[in-house]
């Protein structure tokens, strides 16, 4: 499938705002500006923030995956490893908390986007089977 047929699917353009919101409050929540060297800090803030964006790159990744795959078990193994995805990056939400970000309403505008995410991909995950 190719990249512009992806943009019409209502769950890969929510994948990427989801992408860019993730973006944008680990750049805000790291003590490293870099995102481009996160995964080289000691800092688990900078860890968890370098996790939340691998996660969040992947799921439009895996979606374009899903669309362009003709194999049952492998949609189906994607699907599965998106949903992991959504909970890890809800996990991650928890553990900037416990490190203690002080600015927890960016925490709940990433865990409300996931959220959102969460009921486009319940409906796509319905239709692709």
């Amino acid at each position: 499938m190719s990249q512009k047929n992806l943009r019409n699917i209502p769950v890969y353009r929510k994948a990427l705002e989801l992408c860019r919101t993730c973006r944008e409050i680990a750049s805000y929540v790291s003590f490293n500006k870099d995102l481009l060297r996160l995964y080289e800090s000691n800092s688990l803030r900078d860890i968890i923030a370098n996790s939340i964006l691998t996660d969040a790159i992947l799921i439009p990744q895996k979606i374009a995956m899903v669309e362009s795959s003709r194999s049952t078990s492998e949609r189906l193994q994607n699907v599965s490893f998106i949903n992991i995805m959504i909970r890890n990056i809800n996990s991650y939400c928890l553990g900037l908390e416990k490190d203690g970000v002080k600015e927890t309403e960016y925490i709940n505008l990433l865990r409300s986007e996931l959220k959102s995410f969460r009921k486009y991909y319940r409906k796509w995950k319905v239709s692709i089977k």
